[in-house]
């Protein structure tokens, strides 16, 4: 295809990872970012072995392991009766696999120092509103346009403005439950250096200790600490008092004490807000939608910012294979839409096992899952479900899987 000029909404991970693909294409691209200076948002996620993989293809893999916290096993147990009830190890499926948790401001910040290195153009403040298709402008707040493009990537998140041109749009639906999340000091002992640990108090509580690595060189090595609730109960749990807060999550895990004992004050926490959503086309006239623009769900599988990378990716792969805009938006579809529809349809399955006001549907996770967990091939769907590979994504996004040996 020939050179594009290309504008992309939002500077977070999918739309740095876009530009990178995009640029090294040799097409023209520029990104709007509304934020007067680009940064991350948000404690900590696990980096699978699908967003690794892409990561790797950008050449930035060593970066992002080195910052880092290799990731062998997600553990779960019930607060109470300490019976476990989540066992999922990676090593359960041949090849050596693993994750990779990370601070989302080393995420950031490597995406982000590989654009301006490349001289990716970045323009901020300013919040892309519209395209209008017969002029191929792109208009910002206000009604103002900021320039003309043949093609206009949507990466600006779950509250994209942008969406509402797909062809087939869709807003997100709010989910019940959200979390507290808070990015603390890394505190090893009672934990796992290598595992996600979680502790459940049926379905309405879910307590999580991640280690994240650091978010840049020079910092001391962090865990990101998440307590789910409701989000419209947050302003109870506040003025009930910090303390009160924290002698019930010290009361259903104690050796959390370590990273309680940290937080001073509520505004530590940040409240994440959910929503579920899956474009059934995710691109409209000149227009791509990635990332949690196209598919936002609740981040009880971990694979929201994995499967944005993968969408990049794909885009950058159709538009080399593909001879005009049309049919390579076409091919964009096509490339995503069984990865993603399998882990939107799982993740909505799941996600009232772990958050919920269900009495049944603990009570089966606890008796069920833990089972599936020591019985092939339960151990090999629950590995692979989690790595991202339960569908195949890598031939359609024109990479191959990373050697994890």
């Amino acid at each position: 295809m020939k050179k594009l000029d290309i504008a992309i909404a939002g500077a977070g991970p999918a739309g740095l990872a876009a530009a990178l693909f995009l640029h090294r294409a040799g097409h023209r691209v520029t990104i709007f970012e509304r934020f007067d200076k680009p940064a991350s948002v948000g404690s900590g996620l696990i980096l699978q072995p699908t967003g690794l993989t892409v990561l790797g293809g950008l050449g930035l893999l060593d970066e992002i392991m080195m910052l880092g916290s290799r990731i062998d096993r997600l553990y779960g147990a019930d607060a109470r009766s300490g019976r476990t009830v989540l066992d999922v190890r990676y090593d359960a499926q041949r090849g050596g696999r693993f994750g990779v948790a990370v601070h989302r401001a080393a995420l950031f910040g490597v995406l982000h120092r590989a654009a301006i290195g490349e001289n990716i153009a970045i323009e901020t403040g300013i919040d892309l509103d519209g395209v209008d298709v017969g002029s191929n402008a792109v208009i910002a707040g206000g009604g103002r346009k900021v320039g003309t493009f043949d093609l206009v990537v949507d990466a600006s998140g779950s509250r994209s403005k942008l969406r509402r041109f797909a062809f087939h749009p869709e807003e997100p639906k709010p989910l019940p439950y959200g979390a507290f999340w808070a990015s603390l000091d890394w505190r090893g002992e009672g934990f796992e250096d290598n595992a996600l640990v979680q502790r459940y108090q049926r379905a309405s509580v879910m307590i999580g200790v991640l280690p994240i690595g650091r978010p840049e060189a020079s910092a001391e090595k962090m865990a990101a600490f998440f307590w789910s609730l409701k989000p419209d109960e947050a302003d109870r749990v506040s003025s009930e008092g910090l303390d009160a807060w924290k002698a019930r999550v010290c009361g259903l895990w104690p050796e959390c004490r370590a990273y309680i004992d940290q937080i001073d004050s509520f505004d530590q926490l940040t409240l994440a807000r959910y929503g579920h959503h899956t474009l059934k086309l995710p691109i409209g006239p000149r227009l791509a939608i990635i990332g949690d623009a196209a598919h936002s769900t609740s981040p009880q599988l971990g694979q929201g910012a994995n499967m944005a990378l993968l969408d990049a990716a794909a885009l950058a792969h159709v538009l080399a294979q593909t001879s005009n805009i049309d049919d390579a938006l076409d091919a964009y579809a096509r490339a995503r839409r069984w990865h993603v529809r399998v882990f939107q349809a799982l993740s909505s399955m799941f996600t009232p096992f772990y958050q919920s006001d269900s009495a049944t549907l603990p009570f089966l996770r606890d008796r069920l899952i833990a089972i599936a967990a020591r019985i092939p091939p339960g151990p090999q769907f629950l590995a692979s479900m989690v790595a991202g590979t339960a569908v195949d994504p890598f031939g359609a996004v024109g990479l191959r899987e990373a050697d994890w040996v």
